[in-house]
């Protein structure tokens, strides 16, 4: 049997690496740790910490596919952040020219939660801590 230590990062493709760049940096707060180019893939590499710790990799590639979000297709669904307050969290979000569901409660868990997308689309869920 493996031992797994923690989720060590989250890589992310962005259509649009400037816009991208905004939104985790901006927008949810993320910190950079090192910004990468690399010439011979035409493509940044991102390093994006949450509290000091890595957890995205945000790259930039010329004319990546689109992602299927909806409906829901296979692979990574989406990602999720603890926040301690949501209505504070999605006012936010709204305040920055985003989208953003209703806050919703989890009926397992009682915990509210909604979701916005990054500028590809991806989910992204603010879950109540």
């Amino acid at each position: 049997m493996i031992t797994l230590n923690k989720v060590h990062h989250i890589a992310i493709i962005a259509s649009d690496y400037s816009k991208s760049k905004h939104f985790y940096i901006d927008i949810l707060g993320l910190t950079i740790i090192q910004e990468i180019y690399r010439e011979n893939r035409d493509s940044y590499k991102l390093d994006l910490a949450l509290n000091g710790n890595f957890i995205i990799e945000l790259f930039s590639f010329p004319s990546p596919p689109k992602r299927t979000s909806g409906p829901e297709a296979a692979g990574l669904r989406h990602l999720a952040f603890e926040v301690n307050d949501i209505q504070e969290t999605r006012n936010h979000i709204l305040e920055q020219g985003c989208d953003a569901e209703e806050i919703r409660i989890d009926e397992f868990t009682g915990k509210k939660f909604f979701f916005t997308a990054d500028p590809d689309n991806t989910p992204i869920e603010f879950y109540e801590k």
